[in-house]
């Protein structure tokens, strides 16, 4: 499709096609999925490293608002691409690097979709087993598929969930923003709420928590941990952070269905970042100020378990509120789960459905249904998924999972500084500062230092099943290449022959 972006240049790129039944409120909610992920990462870092995981968590989420800004003027740049961040690197490299952009495309796609999708599994695990708490059933029943038990009832909700969760997806743009919207409220006021009721109530809170930003233990903030120095560890529970903190850049999957994307894109990634930055900065000062560092190292509390951090924080704030205060708790996050897993299911479907557009992955993912949406890329997603809720907790997933998702990011942000060298008079209905495309290099460069060292530190400081779900990590980056060469050598031969 060739784009008229003003003046003597046109921009020449494949459109995704799908149905514009939403605008920007419809991107934020959905896109709230990737924002939502604190409810996760925000109790695994404040019990893993105390007070010291605040500034390091405060830059990974200021990078992410920043990822969103790039991603903002991109989305307006080529409003008819669809599947978010990956979608823009193919346009910034196939007039420079011809031979390779399109692998170029099919890597970033793929991995951003080996990111995203096992949002679901991980999410509903977690979901599940409030349920089946909050329900009184028997989890003493468990499975166990490498070393992390899993009871048979929290099992048996997680795949019933991401099977629900397929109906909303496929029924089109329009009824999934209504249903995030819901979702969306019924668990972001509260969880804002709890960020800040502290400040309404100083007394339960102690800022000298704060003072040095030290460890658990009361070491200094520049201790090492596991043999690594300082700077090793922040970087390896930075590879856990981006996963998280950066996922609110999910906004941008959906820019492509606004009905007016050139206008819609600047509001929903600034929002999306900027309400990323409030949530993910003010969570964990919250949980460390009220509940402090001594019975965040606790045995109750160590490892991070969000239901139990959340209503312990509560309870602080509210000690009146009881067994009640409880099912609120866990039904927030039930819905927050819930809601970060049917983003998963629709926005990483539509990154391979580009990528089948484009011409790199089987066209049996370019059908769309009678909603307008990629059915057959959501159902993918859901076989994926019911696969991945095997592999058991948190950390194996987390692992599993970021092999490809801070990768994916790498060639959008060198792609954004090649489009402002190769087409600068290109139509930029939202233009950051020239000096930004220098920005997104140097955030291109930070990213590989956290997917690659991070990625290895933090897998050995993990060991066991987190080493294991690491190099099933490469294992499924790499099945890419059976994938694109259906496309190539038998599917786009026949075709030519037909």
């Amino acid at each position: 499709m060739e784009i008229d972006t003003g003046g003597s240049i046109s921009f020449d790129y494949e459109a995704g096609g799908l149905k514009k039944d939403t605008n920007w409120w419809g991107a934020f909610v959905i896109g709230l999925a990737g924002t939502i992920l604190v409810t996760g990462i925000a109790p695994v870092m404040v019990t893993s490293l105390g007070a010291s995981c605040i500034p390091v968590t405060i830059v990974i989420t200021l990078s992410g608002w920043l990822l969103c800004l790039f991603l903002a003027e991109l989305a307006a740049m080529m409003p008819e691409r669809t599947g978010g961040s990956p979608a823009y690197a193919y346009p910034a490299f196939k007039d420079r690097f011809p031979g390779a952009a399109k692998h170029i495309n099919g890597f970033t796609a793929w991995a951003y979709w080996l990111g995203w999708f096992p949002v679901a599994p991980l999410n509903m695990i977690l979901a599940a087993s409030y349920v089946a708490t909050l329900l009184g059933l028997d989890v003493t029943h468990t499975f166990t598929p490498l070393h992390t038990p899993i009871a048979y009832w929290t099992l048996g909700i997680s795949v019933v969930g991401i099977l629900a969760f397929f109906i909303p997806a496929y029924l089109g743009i329009r009824f999934g923003a209504a249903f995030a919207t819901i979702m969306a409220m019924l668990s972001m006021i509260p969880l804002t709420f709890l960020a800040i009721a502290w400040m309404f109530n100083p007394s339960v809170a102690n800022l000298s928590e704060l003072s040095g930003f030290h460890h658990l233990d009361g070491s200094s903030f520049f201790s090492g941990m596991s043999n690594y120095s300082w700077l090793s560890v922040y970087v390896g529970y930075s590879f856990l952070l981006t996963w998280n903190v950066i996922a609110m850049e999910a906004a941008a999957c959906y820019i492509g269905e606004c009905s007016n994307p050139e206008h819609d894109a600047k509001i929903a990634m600034n929002l999306e970042g900027g309400y990323g930055v409030f949530i993910y900065t003010l969570v964990p000062i919250a949980l460390v100020v009220v509940i402090g560092a001594k019975a965040l190292a606790g045995q109750t509390l160590a490892g991070g378990d969000p239901n139990a951090m959340f209503a312990t924080f509560a309870g602080k704030i509210f000690p009146a509120g009881g067994n009640a205060l409880n099912w609120v708790i866990a039904a927030m996050l039930i819905v927050a789960l819930s809601l970060s897993a049917l983003n998963a299911i629709m926005g990483s479907g539509r990154a391979i459905y580009q990528m089948a557009v484009d011409g790199e992955f089987p066209r049996w993912f370019t059908h769309l249904n009678k909603h307008g949406v990629p059915d057959r890329a959501m159902a993918f997603n859901v076989a994926a998924s019911l696969i991945v809720v095997f592999l058991g907790g948190a950390v194996e997933i987390y692992t599993f999972s970021n092999v490809g998702y801070t990768a994916s990011f790498l060639p959008v942000l060198i792609g954004y500084y090649l489009l402002r060298q190769d087409k600068p008079d290109a139509k930029r209905p939202f233009r950051l500062p020239e000096f930004m495309k220098y920005v997104a290099l140097a955030l291109a460069l930070f990213y590989f230092v956290i997917w690659s060292y991070g990625g290895y530190v933090y897998t050995d400081m993990a060991g066991g099943d987190a080493r294991t779900c690491f190099y099933l990590g490469w294992a499924t980056l790499f099945a890419y290449i059976p994938f694109y060469a259906y496309r190539k050598y038998v599917e786009d031969r026949k075709y030519a022959i037909a």
